[in-house]
Protein backbone atom coordinates (compact mmCIF):
# COMPACT_ATOMS: atom_id res chain seq x y z
CA UNK A 1 0.00 0.00 0.00
CA UNK A 2 1.26 3.35 -0.88
CA UNK A 3 1.14 6.25 1.57
CA UNK A 4 -0.64 9.44 1.38
CA UNK A 5 2.70 11.32 0.75
CA UNK A 6 4.27 9.11 -2.03
CA UNK A 7 0.13 9.44 -3.64
CA UNK A 8 0.24 13.00 -3.34
CA UNK A 9 3.69 13.99 -4.90
CA UNK A 10 2.54 11.03 -7.98
CA UNK A 11 -0.49 12.84 -8.00
CA UNK A 12 1.50 16.02 -9.02
CA UNK A 13 3.59 14.69 -11.24
CA UNK A 14 1.53 15.69 -14.17
CA UNK A 15 1.31 19.31 -14.80
CA UNK A 16 -2.10 19.45 -15.88
CA UNK A 17 -3.31 18.62 -12.25
CA UNK A 18 -0.47 20.48 -10.75
CA UNK A 19 -2.36 23.54 -13.13
CA UNK A 20 -5.63 22.25 -11.42
CA UNK A 21 -4.47 22.48 -7.47
CA UNK A 22 -2.76 25.85 -8.13
CA UNK A 23 -6.37 26.86 -9.56
CA UNK A 24 -8.31 25.55 -6.66
CA UNK A 25 -5.74 27.59 -4.60
CA UNK A 26 -5.87 30.75 -6.16
CA UNK A 27 -9.93 30.77 -7.09
CA UNK A 28 -11.64 28.80 -4.24
CA UNK A 29 -14.08 25.64 -5.12
CA UNK A 30 -15.42 25.11 -8.83
CA UNK A 31 -17.34 22.50 -11.09
CA UNK A 32 -15.57 20.25 -12.83
CA UNK A 33 -16.73 22.25 -16.13
CA UNK A 34 -15.06 25.18 -14.47
CA UNK A 35 -11.99 23.52 -14.02
CA UNK A 36 -12.09 21.75 -17.58
CA UNK A 37 -13.06 24.89 -19.42
CA UNK A 38 -9.25 26.29 -20.28
CA UNK A 39 -8.19 23.52 -21.32
CA UNK A 40 -8.44 21.52 -25.12
CA UNK A 41 -9.31 18.38 -23.57
CA UNK A 42 -12.68 17.17 -22.58
CA UNK A 43 -14.68 17.29 -19.16
CA UNK A 44 -14.13 13.49 -18.68
CA UNK A 45 -10.37 13.85 -19.16
CA UNK A 46 -10.47 16.60 -16.65
CA UNK A 47 -12.64 14.17 -14.60
CA UNK A 48 -10.24 11.81 -14.72
CA UNK A 49 -7.54 14.33 -13.63
CA UNK A 50 -9.63 15.04 -10.92
CA UNK A 51 -10.09 11.36 -9.58
CA UNK A 52 -6.45 11.14 -9.14
CA UNK A 53 -6.44 13.76 -6.67
CA UNK A 54 -8.70 12.90 -5.13
CA UNK A 55 -7.50 9.87 -4.53
CA UNK A 56 -4.43 11.08 -3.24
CA UNK A 57 -6.34 13.52 -1.07
CA UNK A 58 -5.67 16.54 -2.34
CA UNK A 59 -9.25 17.64 -3.65
CA UNK A 60 -12.75 16.00 -2.55
CA UNK A 61 -16.41 16.99 -4.00
CA UNK A 62 -19.32 17.53 -2.28
CA UNK A 63 -23.06 17.95 -3.48
CA UNK A 64 -24.48 21.11 -3.83
CA UNK A 65 -27.76 20.92 -5.13
CA UNK A 66 -26.87 20.45 -8.49
CA UNK A 67 -23.08 20.82 -8.70
CA UNK A 68 -20.52 19.41 -7.57
CA UNK A 69 -17.94 21.47 -6.48
CA UNK A 70 -14.22 20.56 -6.25
CA UNK A 71 -12.45 21.23 -3.05
CA UNK A 72 -8.60 21.95 -2.34
CA UNK A 73 -7.83 19.89 1.03
CA UNK A 74 -4.96 22.17 1.95
CA UNK A 75 -4.00 19.55 4.76
CA UNK A 76 -2.59 16.95 2.52
CA UNK A 77 -0.36 20.33 0.92
CA UNK A 78 0.38 21.03 4.43
CA UNK A 79 1.97 17.48 5.00
CA UNK A 80 4.04 17.69 1.77
CA UNK A 81 4.93 21.13 2.48
CA UNK A 82 6.33 19.94 6.16
CA UNK A 83 7.58 16.80 4.55
CA UNK A 84 9.93 19.22 2.51
CA UNK A 85 10.51 21.83 5.25
CA UNK A 86 12.62 19.45 7.10
CA UNK A 87 14.83 18.17 3.98
CA UNK A 88 15.22 22.16 2.80
CA UNK A 89 16.86 22.79 6.37
CA UNK A 90 18.94 20.04 6.93
CA UNK A 91 20.49 21.06 3.22
CA UNK A 92 20.42 24.81 4.31
CA UNK A 93 22.57 23.24 7.74
CA UNK A 94 25.22 21.20 5.24
CA UNK A 95 25.32 24.25 3.22
CA UNK A 96 26.43 26.65 6.29
CA UNK A 97 29.07 23.94 7.41
CA UNK A 98 30.01 23.86 4.39
CA UNK A 99 30.44 27.45 3.92
CA UNK A 100 32.21 27.31 7.23
CA UNK A 101 34.88 25.03 6.28
CA UNK A 102 35.50 27.17 2.88
CA UNK A 103 35.69 30.36 4.99
CA UNK A 104 38.48 28.74 6.65
CA UNK A 105 40.28 27.64 4.00
CA UNK A 106 40.14 30.90 2.52
CA UNK A 107 41.63 32.68 6.32
CA UNK A 108 44.61 29.68 6.42
CA UNK A 109 45.02 30.55 2.49
CA UNK A 110 45.58 34.35 3.27
CA UNK A 111 47.33 34.32 6.39
CA UNK A 112 49.37 31.59 4.76
CA UNK A 113 49.77 34.36 1.44
CA UNK A 114 50.49 36.95 4.20
CA UNK A 115 53.54 34.84 5.89
CA UNK A 116 54.75 34.86 2.71
CA UNK A 117 54.99 38.49 1.43
CA UNK A 118 56.85 39.50 5.02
Amino acid sequence: MTDQLSRAFQALADPTRRDLVARLAADGDASVGDLAAPYDVTVQAVSKHLKVLEEAGLVSRSRDAQRRPVHLEAEVLDLMTKWIERYRQQAEERFGRLDAVLAAMDEDETESDEGAAS
